[in-house]
């Protein structure tokens, strides 16, 4: 037994934000149909690695969804839409704010053809505001939302991350934001829109700048790799070249670290009680574990944190992560049968559930590999499809 065995989900956004929340509803057993356009496909299909021209993302991006290629502009593809929409709970779009308006999809009346379904809108800028219609992708969110202008070293550029950051918490925000309203629902029996913009959930997890600076007039500063909030906080080389990790947000867990490190005496100073003070002394704090980790091998000093029961962990490239043992025992990575590459790898669930524990059935499916199935399902004949498919309306 899954989770949300009981739910359908149509994903006709693009890219990632809202095909991440769709993926995720997948891995607890919602059916989700992907569709895409016909001859385009999505885009997510040629970003990153491939093999032999299939896209890696994408295997693990569409995992668990049946793929249908079918062009909404088209008024035959919007009826198949509404065809849909009529046995599903969900839909997710990320079209320009108007599109579905402009293609006889408004939402209003969606939810007249099933009351109880959720339309989930994902958008760079919201559905309202003087930005609303412009295209809109993560880097601009991790731009406009300060991310970047706390990032990198404090005399270098503001810093973009090498991934999609933005797009994977707005997916997750997504995915929380669509069992809000999915259970919602079973108290009102109706459903209803939820107007998501990227550039907002990933300002919730940057802290409370705005709430720093209508109070003080705090702006946050790039610090590297230090934290603005605790110390020591670092990456840290040792004698042998390798990069480790440490992290004293816990006050017991900065008194181990510098009483290991040879530096007993500065627990007891006044200053050494907070994050905020050792902040302030934080060059004194790194010149001493810096020091005393230079001058030892990497295991001897991950050794020596563990035992005193202070927090390290190595610096980890992808190698490092296919090899670790922490990781083997999670389970965190599965290795499946696919119809295109043989096999694929990829991240499991987020999480482990006990009593409905969620899996990865299948990875991403060939363009329209599904329509016919899917069509078949809202009582399409085959004389239909075929006709359909001739017009360009499906693949």
């Amino acid at each position: 037994m899954t989770s949300l065995a009981d739910l359908r989900v149509i994903d006709a956004a693009t890219l990632f934000a809202g095909p991440s929340a769709a993926m995720m509803l997948g891995d607890f057993g919602a059916d989700v149909i992907k569709i895409e356009h016909p001859r385009r496909g999505d885009p997510s299909r040629g970003h990153g690695a491939s093999v032999d021209g299939v896209g890696l993302w994408w295997k693990s991006l569409s995992r668990n969804k049946r793929a249908a290629a079918v062009d909404l502009s088209q008024p035959e593809g919007q009826e198949i839409l509404r065809r849909l929409v009529a046995r599903s709970d969900v839909l997710v779009e990320n079209f320009r704010p108007g599109t579905l308006e402009r293609w006889g999809l408004d939402p209003k009346d969606l939810l007249e053809l099933n009351p109880r379904l959720i339309v989930a809108r994902m958008t760079g800028f919201g559905q309202s505001g003087p930005m609303a219609g412009q295209p809109g992708f993560g880097t601009l969110a991790e731009a406009m939302s300060g991310f970047a202008a706390m990032t990198g070293e404090p005399d270098g550029p503001p810093t973009l991350p090498p991934l999609a950051l933005a797009d994977g918490i707005a997916g997750l925000a997504m995915s929380y934001a669509i069992m809000v309203a999915l259970h919602a629902r079973e108290r009102t029996g109706r459903g209803q829109v939820v107007d998501m913009a990227i550039i907002e959930p990933i300002l919730g997890l940057l802290g409370p700048q705005m709430t720093a600076y209508r109070a003080l007039g705090a702006v946050p500063r790039r610090t590297g790799n230090r934290s603005s909030s605790n110390a020591p906080r670092n990456t840290y080389r040792t004698r042998d070249g390798r990069w480790l990790a440490v992290s004293t947000s816990a006050q017991a867990v900065a008194e181990r670290v510098v009483t290991l490190v040879g530096r007993a005496d500065l627990v007891a100073q006044p200053w050494f009680s907070s994050g905020s003070g050792r902040v302030a002394h934080v060059d004194e704090l790194d010149e001493a574990v810096a020091g005393w980790i230079a001058a030892r091998d990497a295991d001897e000093v991950i050794a020596r944190f563990e035992e005193a029961q202070a927090a390290i962990a190595p610096i980890y490239d992808v190698r490092d992560i296919a090899e670790d043992p922490q990781y083997a025992a999670l389970g965190t990575f599965v290795e499946l049968p696919d119809e295109e590459l043989g096999t694929v790898t990829m991240q499991n669930v987020l999480f482990r559930l006990s009593d409905t524990p969620g899996e990865v059935r299948w990875p991403g499916r060939s363009l329209g590999r599904d329509t016919d199935e899917v069509l078949g399902e809202l009582d399409y004949g085959a004389e239909e499809i075929a006709g359909l498919r001739g017009k360009g309306v499906i693949a």
